[in-house]
């Protein structure tokens, strides 16, 4: 089978994540053809030498009526090049060209956290109502986000298929210098912009001095975010985040909106406790209690589990079996190629 798969940028981030572990796996025994736009190239490092890959000039976030028709004929070029079996479309812009440029039987669209639309850009909708119909398939990372598809009226062959990774490599990255400094560290892994909430990251290391905080994936500088502790720091954009993982003792993640988030995957794939924004999909993966914790945005409260989990070394050990155990039942990327599969032979009855 020969399967297209097609994001709009080619920056670090969770979607990129999950189609670079996508189009790895499903390359070992299908011909993997990736398409990717702006961005600063990092997502191409950690792609197979299996996979095709092919840099799109035009293709971006922001709308352009004269870069969207370039990008559009762009993605006719490719397929009429590669003549795919299965066209697989992730994110809002390139699931919209994609779905207005590609033959309808083919095209799955996968919406990678569907609050960025029903909240964020709700003036987007009507246009994700009216293409439903473009494609043949679409696909919530949670069950949140099919039940908030259905509920806007995007009914046509929605089904949901979760997240999954390969664990990552632990010995691929460097060890962090900082994390000798303290007696635990919380990570945390994201974008400095919307939906991420840096701020409460920052307000939940200052309630807690003696634990050192660290958030990787900040591609500019942060003075923005005014005062921060000398226990928190931010560095940078860095290739496998994921691994670091490792080296943390909890992962936080504090946000407004989520799909299921690839880093909290890979904080549990190596047994890590989570304490995240109750958000989207995420307490499908964070069960209170049991592998973590999900809360409202207020740092009095991230601070409190936080120090909860890991000032009591029983409580701490549990969650950690219980993160790894739900990783390997549900989470693993053999299981989201499972799914994806299902979804693509589907095309064809």
């Amino acid at each position: 089978m020969k399967i297209l798969q097609v994001i709009t940028r080619s920056e670090l981030g969770g979607a990129q994540t999950v189609v670079v572990q996508l189009a790895n796996r499903l390359s070992d025994k299908h011909d993997v053809v990736l398409v990717a736009g702006e961005g600063d190239g990092k997502m191409w490092e950690m792609v197979s030498p299996r996979v095709t890959c092919v840099r799109s000039r035009y293709l971006q976030r922001a709308l352009s009526p004269v870069k969207d028709i370039r990008a559009a004929l762009e993605l006719r070029r490719i397929y009429r090049k590669h003549r795919p079996d299965v066209i697989h479309l992730h994110s809002s812009k390139a699931g919209t060209l994609g779905r207005l440029v590609f033959p309808t039987k083919k095209v799955v669209y996968t919406v990678h956290g569907f609050d960025s639309i029903r909240l964020a850009f709700r003036k987007f909708l009507p246009v994700e109502r009216i293409l439903q119909r473009a494609c043949s398939a679409i696909v919530g990372v949670s069950n949140y986000d099919e039940k908030n598809l259905l509920k806007e009226g995007i009914t046509r062959n929605v089904t949901t298929v979760y997240n999954g990774i390969a664990k990552p490599d632990y010995n691929s990255v460097e060890r962090l210098n900082i994390a000798n400094k303290y007696t635990k560290i919380v990570l945390s892994i994201a974008r400095v912009n919307p939906p991420k909430e840096p701020k409460l990251f920052i307000e939940t290391a200052r309630l807690l001095p003696q634990y050192g905080f660290i958030w990787i994936g900040n591609q500019e500088s942060v003075e923005h975010l005014g005062d921060i502790p000398a226990n928190c720091h931010f560095l940078g954009n860095m290739v496998n985040a994921g691994a670091y993982c490792a080296q943390a003792d909890l992962f936080m993640l504090p946000s407004n909106y989520e799909g299921l988030p690839m880093v909290i995957i890979e904080a549990m794939s190596c047994g890590r406790p989570v304490v995240a924004s109750d958000v989207g999909g995420v307490s499908e993966i964070v069960r209170n209690d049991i592998n973590g914790y999900t809360l409202p945005n207020r740092a009095e409260l991230f601070a409190e589990k936080i120090e909860k989990i890991l000032s009591n070394d029983d409580l701490y050990a549990r969650m950690s079996k219980s993160a790894l155990e739900i990783f390997e039942r549900e989470l693993t990327i053999d299981k989201m190629v499972e799914g994806y599969m299902s979804v693509y032979r589907s095309l064809n009855d």
